[in-house]
């Protein structure tokens, strides 16, 4: 098969996992928007507090789905090479492993807690969040968990399954919300409070849903095999997954970092950036799924040993996502202005995030190069080099670099932008060369591939 023909040939087989991982992240992040859309008519302090809550969470949600996103190659890898057998061990190890994930994100939340009143955050604000702060960190428990199952059940075959679960969640926070916000009935009006009950709630359930799957349906029955959790495979993991879950640590504090460089050029620029990245964000789902879905099917092929396959996948998630962002760049180009101009009434903050857009599209399209290989990377196991370069990417390279575009070289807030597509187009090429030089030493006749 020539070339472009197995490129082709791998493309419905991308796009079909891919579809149903991105209605997965959006499940991921409609509690928060839920939450912070039911508590607006209570005013500005119980916003700002869900706002304060996930800025943070934010980052803990990363740090957990990246290091457990190795679960679903390593279940790829044991179903592309028929070792049925393996995969319930995978998923019995991934899940304890999630737990201490869950457990040490509401360490972490408790141990920032005391913190936010030296970080000069409003002291009516802090006053109101606790129950809700306390809530939404006991939710990573169930989060890191759900995730687990979501992993293996995309990695097998079932991807739309772990979406439902994921939007169960999403369901039954919204009636929960509303009971425990206002005090529909018997229940008390909890306002704050009753938002993360909601959410904590939600999620558990929506694990429950998932467990009880996993427990009673027919079709579990091989996932169910009684397998031990060991110390070997959880610290094999961990090793595997860990550079991974600091590598999207480090992305999001990057990002968050950029804000507030671009935060010091005044409330116009700030608040043009956000429209920005709310646009921004729409556009950038399927590449992010079609990172995960390469991830998966490329550690299925090496699975089953079919090295020829590993490229084409690879190009073929490449392709599809350059071909959808290039769309996303004309659009955004042509009509950024227009589009902010829909979000928000501010004629200045129009202009500020149409400016923005210019440089955030193509940005886009060197974004899904670097996440489409580091997939493609994350499918062979390969992940401290690439952690190491992405993270490169981000802190000493795009950072620095935008700020001199930014402020010295007169470009202003589009500068910090700037910095980060030049960043992440560099470490797209690095991780490209990398992933040719792993699957050529694949093919090599002196590799024993089993």
């Amino acid at each position: 098969m020539s070339g472009f023909r197995a490129i082709r040939a791998e493309l419905k087989g991308v796009f079909s996992l891919a579809l149903p991982i991105v209605v997965g992240l959006a499940a991921t992040t409609l509690i928060g928007v839920t939450d912070s859309l039911m508590l607006a008519p209570l005013g500005a302090v119980p916003l700002a507090a869900a706002g304060l809550t996930g800025a943070v969470l934010v980052i803990l949600v990363a740090g957990v789905y990246g290091l457990l996103s190795v679960i679903s190659t390593r279940t790829g890898e044991a179903r592309g090479a028929n070792q049925w057998r393996r995969i319930p061990f995978i998923l019995r190890n991934g899940l304890a492993l999630g737990l201490i994930a869950g457990v040490g994100s509401v360490v972490v939340m408790g141990l920032i807690w005391p913190m936010l009143p030296f970080l000069g955050q409003p002291e009516e604000v802090i006053a109101a969040m606790p129950a809700y702060w306390f809530a939404m960190a006991l939710l990573m428990i169930p989060y890191s968990l759900l995730t687990v199952f979501k992993s293996v059940f995309e990695a097998v075959g079932w991807p739309w399954l772990g979406t439902g679960f994921s939007f169960l969640g999403v369901g039954l926070n919204v009636p929960l919300n509303y009971v425990l916000i206002w005090g529909i009935g018997p229940f008390p009006t909890l306002g704050l409070t009753g938002a993360g009950i909601a959410s904590l709630v939600a999620e558990a359930l929506a694990l429950l849903a998932a467990w009880a799957w996993w427990k009673k349906s027919k079709s579990m029955r091989r996932l169910r095999l009684q397998k031990p959790i060991e110390r070997a495979e959880l610290a094999s993991t961990f090793r595997e997954g860990g550079p991974l879950g600091l590598m999207y640590v480090a992305e999001s504090g990057a990002n968050a970092v950029g804000t507030v460089l671009i935060g010091l050029f005044g409330t116009i620029a700030l608040a043009g950036n956000q429209v920005a990245i709310s646009v921004e964000s729409v556009f950038y789902m399927l590449p992010l799924g079609i990172t995960g879905a390469v991830a998966i099917l490329i550690s299925q092929a090496r699975g089953a040993g079919e090295i020829n396959r590993l490229g084409p996948i690879a190009y073929a998630a490449v392709g599809g996502s350059l071909v959808w962002l290039t769309i996303a760049f004309l659009v955004l180009a042509g009509f950024g202005r227009a589009i902010s101009d829909v979000i928000t009434s501010d004629v200045d903050v129009a202009a500020m995030s149409a400016a923005i857009l210019l440089v955030m599209a193509p940005m886009l399209i060197a974004d899904s190069l670097q996440s489409t290989m580091l997939g493609a990377l994350r499918g062979l196991s390969d992940t401290a080099y690439p952690a190491i370069v992405s993270t490169v990417a981000y802190w000493p390279v795009a950072l620095p670099l935008g700020w001199l575009l930014a402020d010295w070289a007169g470009m202003g807030p589009s500068g910090i932008w700037a910095g980060f597509l030049i960043g992440l187009a560099w470490s797209g090429i690095m991780l490209l060369l990398r992933f040719r030089g792993k699957v050529k030493a694949l093919a090599s006749p002196q590799h024993q591939f089993p």
